[in-house]
């Protein structure tokens, strides 16, 4: 596979094996003593070893925090920021999953802040009140092809106090280098695979489904999605294909850089599950999705049709798109049904759908959300019932 350089949104190295370039993205940085930011389960792996010697061996001295969970918290942001001022490091290399990255980021980003990191909530200018200029580098290196964090300028963290899932944002949460390397996805087991590939689809189906004028960001959904649709399948039944694999992770990178533009309900529910109930976010989003899509019908028709022409489906309508969505989740094992996953002893409707409206996806929604609405989206996929 040959090797790429890009530089949109940010310095992107493409391509087989480029992990190897980690020390080269230190030098042209000037860390001397970077944070290696990775999850609790990842850290152990043989691609985080390998990677941590291979830095050693270029007398790069390397500080390991991992105390990183599937929903990350605002105390493992804390505990990693602590770490990096103890440690006296000078940047951070954020490596893994979405919960890998998103805390490298807010570490990254909260080391040099005196605020709480909650007062950067991605409402209105909070991000004005932050310290630009003590802001750290980053290196983000994405293991999984779905949340795209490496090419987002925001982190998803979840507020222990309020049991709140909040959006902290400022522009350079952008990395200033990411490394795209398909050999670091070749492990993922095929239902990791297909939770974090329905994740990308639903970043590039909401952006281009989001109100606004945005051309750059619905031709780059457009594409994220022709990709997903060609190269998931493949990715989860083959995972050592390596074209797969490299397909997917851009097409995830695509969806973050796409959904500037706006998210959407999918989001809105998605982020309280994930929050109260510790459901994968990647699988919540597949099975909202949907739910969503026909509850968003009326405003989005036309757009899906443009999305059929793209993909080149059969017929071009808005049954044929939201068939082929339930088709891809039933060959990928997707559960079609809410109450598949949580319990209804364990769903709290007027909590939950209260948490939706109030998420900040909700104002990107293609059709205006009230309370009832989050109600009626919950119940139709905890029963399974499409409008």
């Amino acid at each position: 596979m040959k090797k790429f350089n890009w530089n949109y949104p940010t310095t992107m190295w493409v391509g087989e094996n480029r992990i190897k370039d980690m020390t080269l993205a230190c030098k042209n940085l000037n860390l001397k003593k970077p944070l290696f930011v990775t999850d609790d389960q990842l850290v152990n792996k043989k691609i985080v070893k390998d990677t941590l010697i291979n830095l050693k061996n270029e007398n790069v001295t390397v500080e390991v925090y991992s105390n990183v969970k599937g929903n990350p918290t605002g105390t493992n942001v804390y505990e990693g920021v602590n770490f990096y001022k103890e440690k006296k490091c000078d940047g951070v290399i954020a490596f893994g999953g979405g919960s890998g990255l998103d805390v490298g980021k807010a570490i990254a980003f909260m080391s040099g802040q005196t605020l709480p990191i909650w007062d950067f909530e991605d409402v209105g200018d909070n991000w004005k009140k932050a310290n630009s200029e003590k802001i750290s580098p980053i290196i983000a290196v994405p293991t999984t092809a779905g949340t795209g964090s490496e090419t987002g300028r925001a982190s998803v963290i979840l507020n222990e106090k309020t049991g709140v899932k909040n959006i902290i944002f400022h522009p350079k949460f952008l990395p200033s280098i990411v490394i795209l390397d398909p050999t670091l996805t070749i492990d993922l087991p095929p239902n990791v695979t297909a939770a974090t590939g329905m994740d990308a689809l639903a970043h590039n189906l909401e952006a281009f489904c989001a109100p606004g004028y945005h051309p750059m960001a619905d031709g780059i959904a457009l594409e994220g999605m022709r990709l997903i649709k060609k190269w998931l399948l493949e990715a989860v039944k083959n995972g050592s294909n390596i074209e797969a694999r490299m397909n997917m992770l851009t097409a995830a990178s695509m969806g973050s850089t796409a959904f500037q533009k706006g998210l959407g309900g999918i989001h809105s529910l998605s982020h309280p599950v994930n929050a109260v109930n510790n459901i994968h976010h990647g699988l919540s989003n597949a099975i909202f999705m949907p739910y969503v899509l026909s509850f968003n019908r009326d405003v989005i028709e036309n757009k899906i049709v443009k999305v059929c022409e793209y993909l080149d489906l059969k017929d071009k309508s808005f049954d044929t798109f939201l068939n082929w969505v339930l088709d891809l989740r039933n060959n990928l094992n997707i559960p079609h049904k809410l109450s598949e996953v949580i319990e209804n002893n364990d769903f709290d409707l007027d909590k939950l759908s209260k948490m939706a409206l109030n998420d900040p996806s909700t104002g990107g929604n293609p059709k205006k959300l009230t309370l009832d609405d989050m109600k009626i989206m919950y119940q139709h996929s905890m029963s399974g019932e499409l409008f």
